[in-house]
């Protein structure tokens, strides 16, 4: 049963628990019901158009994060506007994709009207981000919220009493934090799905996956209910979802961005570290919140034993600068599914077009990385996971599922400095790619500044069929930022220069994803890809990435 409070007691089944929290959901959405979506979403084809809004707030939802904060320092817009528009459009995505998770829009708004009364007051705004709305996903910590983070036994056991870090700087900074978005059960998953709020869809097509663990950020930035999102990634979290919903998704280096105030599995595990991350409609925004963070007023540093000191210092190159781009078609574990092939082709062309210099970049023991990560994952062959489960008596989901009955069995430690070996082999992959990246750099004569590569070795697929993440996982075991990014002159049908596949299966793994590819399957699905740079050197990464995109013609909806 429910206590009076809202925490549960060993009696009360699983079942009635997550209903209770969609409840509480459901009753504070109502207070929305002029923006609730006006007939149920197709399945099939996209569904991101915002037809429930007035003129002006579609205006402003279709603006980037980086021109609404311009728009309400020079009194174009209200916060107050800003936020009461996308809180709108966060309805309509919740009410198509089952994207949100706590809802904070009384607090939001009040935020809002603080921020307004002081601008009026003062004439000034109280930092870079003064205004804007800001979306959290479910198990970063936000005072006074649940953090039950796709567990039903933390429902209600798990209310933050204060920010976590990134929320405090944000707040700081000037956003107003207006709600929070789903991730799945346990967040060891890239597919989004939890027996308490059920399953995120894609709003291109809700058949396909959302992505994970930053899934319900994905499905709300790329419906336009959020200009700026905060994630988390261990293993392609942010960029996954960025990847499958059409948005931009930065991965820093462990240590850049701060990291405490975090609710989830395996705390105090360090072999490998998750990292904080923003999710957004451009490449614009994810600088804007970066600097907005890392400034030397902000001083994350001094707020949290683990952030680094490495203020934010932006590049800007020349137009006409040239890279040297190292290209990845193929991780050699499991060769991507045509239209991503196809986006890597294009892609090299019109670099090679705009004057950059291409090179290869070889894959390294992927498949012993992949076996190496699974086991620092679950050192315990996933006993924690099910302690979780057991809390409630919940079943684990699909992915869940899977990883504790595939993946699980194969790993775990006997005892304690059995993580010995597997830690030094972690710092020998490494070394070697560190080595690698050098060597190519001496055998050419000359720098190389990124490595362009797939995402995922497929597009957004259908529902539980999400199985190889080593196309993102593979820059956590080294600690190289990323982004992943729309590509947009690739579509589903694209198709390769030369016969797909190219060659019999390498194992039961790649027929697996090959099995998976059949282009009716993913209607309006988006294709995007990943740009990788070396440890630490984020302002170098989105420098990079600003010339790429502009070789590339990327367009947008969004205004950049």
């Amino acid at each position: 049963m429910l206590n009076g409070n809202g925490s549960h007691t060993v009696a009360a089944s699983w079942e009635e628990i997550a209903a209770r929290k969609r409840h509480d959901r459901e009753v504070l959405l109502s207070h929305w019901a002029d923006s609730r979506a006006l007939e149920p979403a197709p399945s099939n084809g996209s569904i991101t158009r915002l037809t429930i809004l007035t003129p002006h707030q579609i205006e402003i939802t279709s603006l980037p994060a980086h021109q609404i904060v311009k728009a309400i320092a020079g009194r174009v817009y209200t916060s107050v506007e800003v936020v009461t528009a996308f809180i709108r459009a966060a309805v309509i995505a919740q009410d198509t994709t089952n994207c949100l998770t706590e809802i904070c829009f009384q607090e939001g708004l009040a935020r809002a009207q603080e921020l307004d009364d002081y601008q009026n007051r003062t004439g000034r705004t109280v930092g870079p981000l003064h205004g804007l709305p800001v979306s959290i996903k479910d198990h970063i910590d936000v005072r006074g919220t649940d953090g039950a983070s796709g567990f039903v036994g933390w429902a209600y056991n798990r209310i933050a009493a204060k920010d976590a870090v990134i929320v405090r700087c944000i707040r700081k900074a000037g956003g107003v934090i207006y709600g929070k978005t789903s991730n799945p059960q346990s967040l060891l998953a890239i597919e989004t799905n939890n027996n308490i709020y059920g399953r995120t869809t894609n709003p291109y097509n809700r058949d396909l996956s959302a992505g994970g663990s930053s899934g319900g950020e994905g499905a709300l930035i790329a419906m336009r209910g959020s200009p700026l999102g905060v994630g988390t990634d261990i293993a392609g979290s942010i960029r996954i979802p960025a990847l499958w919903n059409d948005i931009w998704g930065l991965k820093p280096s462990v240590g850049r961005l701060p990291h405490t105030g975090l609710q989830g599995p395996h705390e105090g595990m360090d072999a490998i570290l998750g990292c904080v991350g923003p999710l957004a409609p451009c490449l614009e925004d994810l600088s804007l919140f970066c600097d907005s963070i890392l400034s030397e007023q902000m001083a994350p540093w001094n707020m949290e034993a683990q952030t680094l000191y490495h203020p934010w210092r932006r590049i800007d190159h020349p137009s006409d600068k040239r890279l040297t781009i190292a290209i990845m078609m193929d991780d050699g574990v499991v060769l991507p599914h045509p239209p991503i092939l196809a986006a890597m082709e294009e892609s090299v062309r019109r670099l090679k077009t705009q004057g950059h210099e291409i090179v290869r970049w070889k894959p390294y023991a992927t498949k012993e990385s992949d076996e190496l990560l699974f086991t620092l994952f679950l050192q315990d062959q996933g006993q924690e996971y099910r302690d979780h489960l057991a809390l409630s008596g919940e079943p684990a989901v699909p992915s869940i599922e899977w990883l504790l009955t595939e993946k699980a069995p194969l790993m775990g430690l006997n005892k304690p400095n059995d993580v010995w070996p597997l830690v030094r082999l972690r710092e020998y992959f490494r070394q070697a790619a560190v080595d690698r990246w050098t060597d190519l750099e001496e055998s050419i004569g000359r720098p190389v500044d990124a490595i362009l590569c797939p995402g995922a070795p497929s597009l957004a697929p259908r529902h539980d069929r999400s199985r190889h993440w080593m196309y993102t996982a593979i820059w956590n075991l080294y600690d190289w930022p990323a982004i992943t990014f729309p590509t947009r002159h690739t579509t589903v049908t694209s198709s390769t220069s030369s016969p797909w596949p190219p060659h019999a299966p390498r194992s039961t793994l790649e027929q697996t994803v090959w099995s998976e590819w059949d282009p009716n399957w993913y209607t309006d699905a988006p294709v995007g890809l990943q740009l990788v740079g070396r440890r630490l050197q984020e302002e170098k990464l989105l420098a990079d990435m600003a010339l790429i995109e502009r070789a590339l013609s990327l367009s947008s909806d969004v205004a950049s």
